[in-house]
């Protein structure tokens, strides 16, 4: 960073810096965590010499928040893989069920973005289709952040909502679905083979949110892969250039992850083992009525507070996902 030279790139000089601090952040709570536990060390000496209980019931209280703290610490160090650290594409489609599954998927979007906000974490709207009568038929964010990969791949998978809708006369009691796909943002660098050749490039009018200038010329962008079939739109930018540059990072990204996964499907069949079918599956359940209660399939962790959770409290979800991830490969390395 003291190089003269370091500005000339002012993308790779932020991501550098972004490095830099959250480094920096590391250390500087590992040094507080020490600090703590020196300090707790102190008090309970104290409280052996005096044998005052007050004192006995502070180490306690003081421990307990030692543990918490130190367990927060603890999930930082886990994302450990070679694109956790990277910005994260997050992609959100409602199941069949018209305008109740489209408002479930805007009740996620929601979700996310408070999580995000509440991370310290900035959001981008890439692209953003919304529902005839409620909700969204689809929507595509960018969360940038140190670790925004690292800790949303816990939520690729589909959602199920169990609530009385609102949309319904009678009320009655719906099931509603939606998909949510995490990418790591992907740099320019990345081993991605993509063929201009390939590639079918659509341009249309924008629509939905980013105020009146996205409607006024065809600056959006669909970029079609002809081979495997995947398609991205990318209607943020003024710029159809800009948005062009944006569909190919998200098409990189979804290029990469469908790498990632045939090479882990042969490592799989070689192994011999049963993989998990996870696209189509639920990962976690929502229920509303007639009970509150939020349920994730995968590692059995429950909160009943189902407003709390859908107003971004996610940690735990994340947290347990995460440990459970780290022991699957502690056990198979083992």
């Amino acid at each position: 960073m003291a190089d003269p030279l370091f500005w000339d790139d002012q993308d790779a000089a932020q991501k550098v810096i972004s490095e830099s601090n959250a480094l920096k952040t590391l250390v500087e709570q590992m040094e507080k965590l020490s600090g703590q536990q020196e300090d707790l060390e102190v008090m309970l000496e104290l409280a052996r010499e005096e044998g005052e209980e007050s004192l006995f019931d502070e180490v306690e209280q003081g421990a307990e928040k030692l543990s918490r703290e130190m367990s927060d610490f603890e999930l930082q160090l886990l994302l450990s893989e070679p694109y956790d650290k990277n910005n994260a594409i997050l992609e959100i489609h409602p199941g069949a069920g018209g305008t109740e599954s489209q408002d479930w998927a805007s009740i996620l979007l929601r979700m996310y973005t408070r999580w995000a906000e509440d991370k310290g974490y900035k959001v981008e709207t890439l692209d953003y289709l919304p529902g005839e009568e409620a909700g969204i038929k689809s929507v595509t964010l960018l969360i940038k952040g140190y670790n925004a990969y690292g800790y949303l791949k816990a939520e690729r998978g589909v959602h199920r909502l169990v609530r009385i809708s609102p949309f319904d006369a009678s009320g009655r009691r719906h099931t509603s679905f939606a998909s949510v796909d995490v990418m790591p943002e992907m740099d320019e660098n990345v081993d991605v083979d993509i063929r201009e050749v390939d590639l079918k490039v659509d341009t249309y009018r924008s629509s939905g949110a980013g105020g009146q200038h996205v409607n006024t010329t065809d600056s959006a962008v669909r970029i079609t892969h002809i081979p495997t079939g995947i398609v991205v739109t990318c209607q943020s930018e003024r710029s159809q250039i800009k948005n062009r540059a944006a569909a190919m990072k998200i098409l990189a990204s979804k290029l990469y992850e469908r790498q990632l996964e045939e090479r882990e499907k042969e490592l799989a069949e070689l192994r011999g083992e049963q993989r998990d079918i996870a696209w189509g599956s639920q990962i976690r359940s929502y229920v509303f009525h007639p009970y509150s209660l939020v349920k994730d399939h995968r590692t059995g962790e429950e909160v009943g507070n189902v407003h709390a959770v859908v107003d971004g409290a996610l940690d735990s979800f994340i947290d347990a996902y995460l440990r459970q991830q780290v022991g699957k490969k502690t056990a198979g390395e083992e």
